[in-house]
């Protein structure tokens, strides 16, 4: 119940923001793309002043509050991965779909990373596991298909996709992101186990065998002689 009245509050917050401003990232120097090596120059004199380790996991802020130094690394690095990602745990923790400090709503700093780079499968991975977060399935399922799409064959990727389907009881897609997300190696059984309680888990048929045809014996080949250092004459 307790999830539930945060998840409905996060939820309206974001609603309602969705008015308010979210201007477009502006690219700054230092900053840009956060997968661009090009652009990443510059990334470590933002994360030396504003995203330590104290940062990232929300122990302290560097220059002030926490919402301050994340939101001034996401201003110059809008699909920073790991900034996104303490953004977002900042404003579940808070409950606020502004944390203090930040600039933005949580979301409007996701927007504003995949529209200003919307090959980034990461970002939107990320924006997908917040909106779940918030109870917006039906956000979070156009986030993920939208990656999927991008990156058909990462497993985490068709792993969560599995999970949206199964939670909403579409077992026919559920199944069939499982048997990928599994046959490209996902380790965790979580899925597997939902769809097994629902009697919709079928085992994938075995790989076929190759068999390799034997070569014909090769004949004999004599040995070569094993070469034996000279040594040079003595006195020279």
């Amino acid at each position: 119940m307790k999830h539930c009245l945060l998840a409905c509050t996060l939820a309206a917050c974001c609603a309602s923001a969705t008015a308010a401003e979210c201007p477009p990232y502006v690219k700054r120097t230092p900053g840009g793309d956060y997968t661009s090596a090009e652009d990443r120059d510059g990334l470590s004199v933002v994360e030396k002043f504003h995203f330590s380790r104290a940062v990232e996991t929300l122990t302290q802020g560097m220059t002030g509050s926490l919402g301050a130094d994340i939101s001034y690394t996401l201003e110059h690095f809008p699909n920073h991965h790991r900034a996104l990602a303490s953004m977002a745990k900042l404003g579940l923790r808070l409950k606020s779909a502004q944390p203090v400090g930040a600039r933005y709503t949580v979301s409007c700093y996701f927007e504003r990373a995949i529209a200003f780079a919307p090959h980034d499968v990461t970002a939107r991975m990320v924006y997908g596991s917040y909106l779940l977060s918030t109870g917006q399935d039906a956000m979070a399922l156009e986030q993920l298909d939208a990656a999927s799409r991008l990156a058909p064959d990462q497993a985490t990727i068709q792993y969560n996709l599995g999970l949206m389907y199964a939670k909403k009881k579409e077992y026919e897609k559920a199944s069939a992101h499982a048997q990928k997300a599994y046959a490209l190696g996902f380790p965790l059984p979580g899925l597997k186990n939902k769809l097994k309680a629902a009697g919709k888990w079928r085992e994938p048929p075995p790989a076929p065998v190759v068999v390799e045809a034997k070569e014909a014996p090769k004949a004999e080949e004599p040995e070569a002689p094993v070469a034996v250092p000279v040594e040079p004459p003595s006195g020279e």
